[in-house]
């Protein structure tokens, strides 16, 4: 496994109070309500689950993220209900907030927490996110024990570890590894028009000018959430500096007004010409949806939109849908990682505590990730538990090249995500290379020391 190097650096909580509530603006159909349960409506446990762990402090425990929907919700039901049956006498709130990346939770979750009204544990991106956000504002307990205790330090990959840490502690539980550089692509589609799958921005052109041709949309895009956009972009910019000078971009050792970004824009540009007439009304899962549906041909996406394709809508990998990596990215692996962490002013933290070994074990990972679409973050895990699409993605993270998410707040802090968000639906709609050059440098240059 390759080193990723990410140099973060803190920002203080009240820039990422100010920078969550305001640069978002999706929603995922309820406008950012909580989307509260009980344990009660989580899935029974196998037969196989665990039996009760002792011992238990019972009481409860709240349980904040924005997992409602499009395998993760069922994913995230299945890890209730492995810790309902280990814990029966913990009652979980399932506190989630809808809307894609967390863009109405991030809100919420910051209200809360500058409230005095924290969750018991609270998702969060590996990364920049925990890092230069909840770390360096001094609001999350240092997780170390339960790294000594679980023997987790030899269970997660370093790279990994890294994300989760500063300065040596360990700060948030790694639930997943999604991978963000993936081209979904309706197979029949492709079979029907003798295509293949493009591995080259030259063989996306002529693979999107073919479709096209035929009347196909060759790529379903849903920016409802700007995320998504800055997901393709980032994707780009991958594929036209490669990983290493990619990573470059988060450590200002390469400029964002390089000749070579203004290329990827340029790039993106053409390949926005490209997409649906209505992806600013569509969010993610009617983009992918558009695919499963024959109604487009592609979608760049995390393998999110995996778990979206083969646990909503029934479909099966390597059948119905193939992937390959975004064009140009070949042996490289766009890193997304959902971890946990606790706040300090957390009212249930030894419950919290359990919650975040049952994310951690073996059995927690292996009932969640198949779901979800993602890997386990556990390098132990029961790879027989995953279909074709989850044992090659094991598989590439071996050997690939890790670049972190720009777009998911793993590459820089929140400030310039919220900006970079904000640039990207600009240039969606006027198509200024020039104009999004300067404002991605302006963002570079305030955001990330």
């Amino acid at each position: 496994m390759k080193k990723l190097s990410l140099t973060v650096s803190a920002i203080a909580l009240t820039s990422m109070l100010l920078s969550a509530c305001g640069g978002n603006n999706g929603n995922n159909g309820n406008n950012g309500q909580s989307a509260s349960a009980s344990a009660s409506d989580s899935p029974k446990p196998s037969a196989s689950a665990s039996a009760p762990a002792s011992p238990a402090s019972g009481g409860q425990v709240e349980i904040f993220s924005w997992w409602t929907g499009a395998g993760e919700e069922a994913g995230l039901k299945g890890l209730i209900g492995l810790f309902s049956a280990k814990y029966p006498e913990i009652e979980v709130i399932n506190a989630a907030v809808a809307g894609g990346a967390g863009t109405n939770a991030k809100a919420v979750l910051a209200s809360r927490m500058q409230g005095g009204d924290p969750p018991d544990a609270f998702q969060v991106h590996g990364g920049a996110e925990l890092n230069t956000g909840w770390v360096a504002a001094d609001k999350v307990i240092e997780l170390n024990d339960l790294y000594e205790s679980e023997g987790w330090k030899d269970k997660f990959p370093k790279d990994l570890i890294d994300l989760v840490s500063k300065d040596g502690k360990a700060y948030s539980v790694p639930v997943n590894i999604h991978r963000g550089n993936v081209a979904f692509y309706n197979k029949k589609i492709f079979d029907d028009n003798g295509l293949k799958a493009p591995t080259t921005f030259d063989e996306f052109f002529q693979v999107a000018d073919a479709l096209k041709a035929k009347g196909i949309t060759p790529l379903a895009l849903g920016d409802k959430e700007p995320w998504a956009a800055t997901m393709v972009l980032e994707n780009v910019l991958l594929g036209v500096l490669g990983a290493d000078d990619y990573k470059k971009l988060w450590t200002n050792e390469l400029s964002f007004d390089d000749a070579k970004v203004k290329q990827s824009l340029e790039t993106f540009k053409k390949m926005l010409s490209y997409v649906n007439e209505d992806h600013a009304a569509r969010n993610w899962q009617d983009a992918a949806q558009l695919v499963a549906n024959g109604e487009a041909a592609m979608n760049i996406m995390g393998d999110w939109a995996k778990g979206y394709f083969t646990t909503d809508l029934k479909l099966e990998a390597n059948t119905d849908f193939g992937w390959v990596p975004t064009p140009n990215t070949t042996g490289s692996f766009m890193v997304i990682t959902d971890t946990f962490a606790i706040p300090k002013s957390s009212k249930n933290e030894t419950n919290a505590k359990e919650w975040l070994k049952v994310l951690g074990s073996v059995e927690g990972q292996d009932v969640f990730n198949p779901l979800k679409g993602s890997i386990p973050a556990r390098i132990d895990a029961d790879i027989s538990k995953y279909d074709v699409y989850g044992q090659s993605t094991i598989e590439d993270f071996k050997t690939a090249k890790l670049a972190p998410s720009m777009a998911h707040g793993s590459a820089a802090p929140e400030g310039f995500t919220t900006q970079a968000n904000q640039v990207v639906n600009i240039f969606v709609t006027n198509g200024d290379v020039d104009q999004a050059l300067k404002a991605l440098k302006a963002a570079q240059s305030s955001s990330i020391k």
